[in-house]
């Protein structure tokens, strides 16, 4: 229901708003009852978020070989003695009916030569085959998929070039209770801020890897359903353990391109700008050691060199041979001038997912009222402190389904969304110092790179913290006195979350999973969660 007026910004009102497209946005709104008026909000087309980009697949219990015990051991075993255990059983055992769900949907997973039966790899941290994908481009085809069922639900509104401001709760109106009611949501094709009021909201933002410099993240990854839960009063968990790829393109075009593991895998060799390898100084296994152990010795000899970037070498394996493994990372690799048949490729570690988030249930219910968080931007306690391979879709798709059920489940008891007031843009001015957004953006991102990046230490991170502090009052300051832009969201969210980073990071002494820091090298004896409370934060009810 909109107020179609040229003169003031657009109101709508929904059973359900819905922030993010991507695999979790979208379970919920396919799972919902189609009885519910949904929207969901994109920042740019529908399918532009990180499920679009994920190569690997997703795991679960398909094979008779297999079972859910094996999966829950892999992953409590991953996840360095923080996972929940029973948020690691729920998740494992919805995994096979999420599947069948999404084969219902219509998602063609790659099949055996018998046609028959699914195609299942094994990857890291996996002690069985459980990993069905749709050939190395299953997020592709999960959200091409959903996406399409989506547009065909006449109960769906998909509205893209929007992105979130803030939530809206009953204590930003004065009124009794501890209640999530709707959003304000900035218009990208006019610049205006629009009301969205709904009885149910759900977050499914994605995670805040764009507060480091390199990611193989697409450029929304900037925490906002983080930012905007945390001010709202949810609490947030376990945002130190931030999970970074080692070898990512280095190149100023080449954005978010990452070199497959399989590349050391086939014999590719990690070395410095004199040509010299450097792996065996680090893990007897070399080049194919655990992705921690590469990532972190590759920023060991940046650091130690003070260099950009080091380079990963197939050119010694036979031309024909790196073409053929390898066509993707050849053409890529070629467009920006990199002939990989005879020339080292220049790689990066880069940010690539946050295992911490905004604290829900079993239900994806979070610290407020009628808001929900699923996917990248929740903690469930799947993951502890390091997420094992391809369990990430599968959150998306378990807790969306859970999100729904539980929306279908309270929907006739909970009254419309009150009135709330238009965004107030009078007193605030268009911007004439854009230099200063795109300056700070910058030098954020820089010094969580150096100082919250793959080794920690204490002084580093009180160094970041001190400069994250400066950030967020110059960027209150902006944000106080100046229209509200795309990238002054972003900003600001990106250093809410860059400092919910840096101060779980201070309290966590000692080095578990993600978290390395060269003080505190060991383990403490107990594993405790790193949960984060705002001031604005209120008991919920059950």
């Amino acid at each position: 229901m909109a107020r179609d007026t040229d003169s003031m910004p657009q109101s709508y009102e929904y059973d359900v708003l819905i922030i993010g497209s991507g695999a979790a946005g979208l379970t919920v709104a396919l799972n919902l009852p189609e009885h519910l008026r949904v929207c969901v909000i994109s920042k740019a087309e529908i399918s532009s978020g990180a499920t679009l980009w994920a190569q690997g697949g997703i795991a679960a219990v398909l094979d008779d070989t297999d079972s859910v015990e094996n999966h829950i051991q892999d992953t409590l075993s991953a996840g360095g003695g923080l996972c929940h255990e029973d948020a690691v059983r729920f998740t494992v055992e919805h995994s096979k009916e999420s599947i069948e769900w999404l084969i219902a949907s219509g998602v063609a997973f790659t099949r055996q030569e018998d046609n028959e039966h699914y195609h299942l790899t094994r990857e890291g941290g996996h002690s069985h085959r459980r990993i069905i994908h749709a050939a190395d481009a299953t997020g592709h085809a999960v959200s091409t998929t959903l996406t399409s069922q989506a547009i065909a639900r006449p109960n769906i509104d998909l509205k893209s070039g929007r992105v979130a401001v803030d939530v809206i709760t009953n204590r930003k109106l004065a009124l009794p209770g501890n209640r999530c009611v709707g959003a304000y949501i900035l218009n990208l094709e006019d610049n205006h801020v629009e009301l969205f009021r709904a009885r149910f909201t759900v977050l499914a933002t994605g995670g805040a890897s764009k507060a480091y410099r390199y990611t193989t993240n697409p450029d929304g990854a900037s925490g906002d359903g983080i930012a905007m839960a945390w001010r709202a009063g949810c609490r947030v968990a376990n945002m130190e353990f931030n999970q970074f790829h080692p070898t990512c393109l280095y190149h100023p075009h080449a954005k978010s391109f990452l070199i497959t593991e399989a590349v050391r895998g086939e014999g590719g060799l990690l070395k410095l700008p004199d040509g010299s390898r450097f792996m065996d100084r680090f893990d007897e296994r070399a080049e194919l050691a655990p992705r921690d152990i590469v990532a972190r010795a590759i920023d060991h000899e940046m650091k130690r060199l003070g260099a950009d970037h080091l380079y990963l070498d197939i050119s010694h394996k036979p031309s024909d041979f790196i073409k053929h493994h390898f066509p993707t990372i050849y053409e890529k690799c070629l467009e920006f001038g990199i002939d990989i048949t005879r020339e080292p490729i220049p790689v990066v570690p880069a940010a690539h997912y946050t295992c911490g988030g905004i604290v829900s249930d079993e239900r994806a219910r979070t610290d407020i009222n009628q808001l929900y968080a699923v996917g990248e931007a929740a903690f469930t306690g799947l993951h502890g402190a390091n997420r094992m391979a391809s369990n990430s879709l599968l959150e998306c798709l378990v807790y969306g389904r859970a999100a729904a059920q539980d929306i279908a489940r309270r929907e006739a008891d909970i009254p419309p969304p009150p009135p709330a007031p238009d965004w107030d843009e009078s007193q605030v001015r268009d911007s004439d110092e854009d230099v200063v957004i795109s300056h700070n953006w910058d030098e954020l991102r820089h010094f969580m790179w150096d100082y919250v990046g793959i080794v920690r230490t204490t002084k580093r991170l009180q160094r970041a913290k001190h400069r994250a502090d400066l950030l967020s009052r110059e960027i209150g300051e902006f944000y106080s006195n100046y229209r509200v832009t795309n990238d002054l969201i972003e900003l600001r969210n990106l250093v809410s979350v860059a400092d919910l980073i840096i101060c779980s990071a201070l309290q966590r002494k000692e080095s578990r999973g993600l978290h390395y820091t060269l003080d505190y090298p060991g383990l403490m004896h107990d594993a405790q969660d790193t949960i984060l409370v705002p001031t604005t934060y209120r008991t919920p009810s059950p």
